[in-house]
């Protein structure tokens, strides 16, 4: 009977004590812990299957963490942690208090970067190789593992580019599976398919012609060729880059076959790889599929609509328009500043675009929202998918900035409907005609309409541009709320019995704020308390703060929201509560003031 290695590896020194012949079996063992903890913990799955035997061979080759190995997005680094003493604890991956899903410096000496957002690791790595060189060490290694969906974003172009007219001691290892969450697209993609599939000839390499010592395609799941060649590249001087071929889900077969739903497959059988289903009847919609569904209603009947998404159509649920009508709905890989000006450009001739980005990816193409699109005021209609607190995948993930981060940008304006039919209508509405550019911010899962799809899907109603809501009269108090955090007032408030003291205004216009509104509530009440899912800093709060003091109204105000700090992993009725924003923190604040 075999003995157990992975039990006795706690760090990449236990590792190298191992007979290379008896990596395979560790490659079967670390696979295993990883579908067993996953399977029931949930997490990134297939990413992390498909390195497996490239993360073995490079803790066994490099003198790691005095080599220094930086992960592209991070996703893919389940086995660099067990094998970076955090094995025992690995159970705690992604829950509050337990360690993160992706690399982070607080966390082990191992985690060279901080990781999350993708075509960060060459740039990164590159500047590390830089320091080393100026401190006059010159035999240390730095490793960047970048995907073939995260090499095409700009970022990792630039990071190429500089790293090609140095002599810094820098491995890129591209670990090509042809997929990222969706699979990869555009020209590079179809560059390196030709070159796995031996079609290009060696003086047209790209990679080549930027400087680098160019090797691969090599399989990545073989330990032989792996440890041979990454042994070579290591006593070689200047920048390197090794192309491997890897199966994202290596080991489970139905994550080899259905690579998109095993990035992340939630709870699934560990033996089988069955993934366990949730009964969804009668369960309110995902904010993304009323998107998507609504969007492709919407551009079935009005041929000027086009769907954009920076790699994102699964997530975004954008996937429902490209299956349908392909030729209006565009995937543009890993590239958010692209897709922001491509959108506008759009714009500029007539078209009605819809431009769906992340809200914590949309942070990446900050200047192109300034300068290309609220700067020229062109309505390009920005659907900020994830908005407010996402959950497990934690502080790289959370969208809490945009509020704050777009306020400041004239031009621009701001909504965060309450439900489903607010996101329905306002979809409608933008499409309508828009003299500016919109943002419009909705959160990760489901709504709170369980027949939004049965009731109301396809009657829309054109929404007046700025007006607030009231959803309940009060005397004394006045809850201002911004986006579907609203919900969880009305939840407290009838949990309070909805005391005749407090009242609630929806705002869903962040900007312009209805300033009629807020003169009646200034003038009417005598405390104010405002909630968001953002940052409290610049953000819906400070907007009333802001017009209260420039009209001297002396009224007490509370804000509730994302404190100054970065907020980590957990599920988001737990960080909701850490933030004080759940219905329980609600009730409590409530009943005092009701008092």
């Amino acid at each position: 009977m075999k003995s157990n290695l992975l039990s006795n590896i706690y760090n990449p020194a236990d590792l190298r004590l191992l007979n290379e012949t008896q990596l395979p079996q560790l490659a079967k063992e670390l696979r295993d812990f990883i579908i067993d903890i996953v399977s029931v913990k949930e997490g990134h799955l297939g990413a992390s299957l498909g390195v497996v035997e490239l993360t073995i061979a490079l803790h066994y080759v490099f003198n790691t963490p005095e080599d220094l190995l930086v992960w592209d997005v991070g996703h893919q680094a389940y086995g660099h942690k067990i094998l970076t003493e955090r094995r025992e604890n690995f159970h705690t991956n992604r829950q509050i208090n337990g360690i993160s899903g992706f690399p982070k410096r607080s966390e082990s000496i191992y985690d060279t970067f901080g990781v999350g957002h993708s075509s960060t690791s060459i740039s990164a790595a590159l500047g590390m190789a830089i320091a080393s060189k100026l401190k006059g060490d010159f035999d240390k290694q730095h490793v960047a593992v970048i995907g073939d969906a995260s090499i095409a974003s700009g970022m990792a172009f630039e990071g190429l580019n500089h790293a090609g007219v140095t002599d810094a001691n820098i491995l890129v290892i591209l670990n090509d599976n042809a997929i990222g969450i969706d699979p990869s697209v555009g020209a590079l993609k179809k560059y390196l398919t030709a070159v796995k599939n031996g079609k290009n000839p060696k003086q047209n390499n790209i990679i080549k012609s930027l400087n680098f010592d160019y090797s691969g395609p090599i399989d990545g799941h073989d330990f032989p060729k792996l440890i041979k060649e990454l042994n070579r590249l290591k006593n070689i001087k200047g920048p390197k880059f090794l192309h491997i071929v890897t199966t994202k889900g290596k080991g489970l077969q139905q994550a080899e076959e259905n690579q998109v739903k095993y990035h992340a497959p939630g709870k699934f059988d560990a033996s089988t790889g069955e993934i366990h289903i949730k009964s969804e009847e009668n369960l309110p919609p995902k904010y993304q599929d009323v998107f998507g569904l609504t969007i492709l209603d919407l551009a079935k009947k009005n041929e000027k609509i086009i769907g954009i998404t920076p790699a994102m159509p699964s997530g975004s649920s954008l996937k429902f328009m490209m299956d349908e009508l392909p030729q209006r709905a565009f995937d543009v890989g890993i590239a958010e500043q692209h897709a922001v000006t491509l959108s506008a450009g759009m714009v500029t001739q007539g078209m009605i675009v819809y431009c769906n980005i992340y809200s914590t990816f949309l942070q990446r193409a900050y200047d192109q929202v300034i300068h290309d699109v609220a700067l020229q005021d062109l309505p390009v209609i920005f659907c900020l998918d994830r908005a407010g607190l996402v959950g497990e995948d934690g502080a790289t993930h959370h969208g809490v900035f945009d509020i704050a981060y777009l306020r400041a940008i004239p031009n621009i304006i701001i909504y965060a409907p309450i439900n489903e039919i607010e996101l329905q209508n306002i979809l409608y509405t933008a499409q309508l005609g828009l003299n500016h550019p919109i943002a419009i911010r909705y959160p990760r899962g489901r709504g709170v309409l369980p027949n939004w799809e049965v009731e109301n899907f396809g009657h829309y109603e054109k929404i007046e541009i700025g007006p607030a809501k009231c959803l309940k009269d009060g005397t004394k108090v006045a809850v201002l709320s911004t986006g579907t955090i609203g919900n969880n007032v009305i939840e407290a408030l009838q949990e309070c019995g909805n005391p005749g003291t407090i009242a609630h205004y929806s705002f869903s216009f962040i900007k312009p704020l209805d300033i009629n509104a807020l003169k009646y509530i200034f003038s009417t009440f005598e405390k104010i308390i405002t909630i968001e899912d953002g940052v409290k800093n610049g953000g819906f709060g400070s907007a009333v703060l802001e017009y209260g003091a420039a009209n001297n109204f002396k009224n007490k105000i509370e804000i509730l929201g994302i404190p100054d700090h970065f907020i980590e992993h957990g599920s988001i009725p737990e960080l909701q509560h850490l933030c004080k924003i759940d219905v329980k923190s609600l009730i409590n604040l409530f009943s005092n003031d009701s008092k």
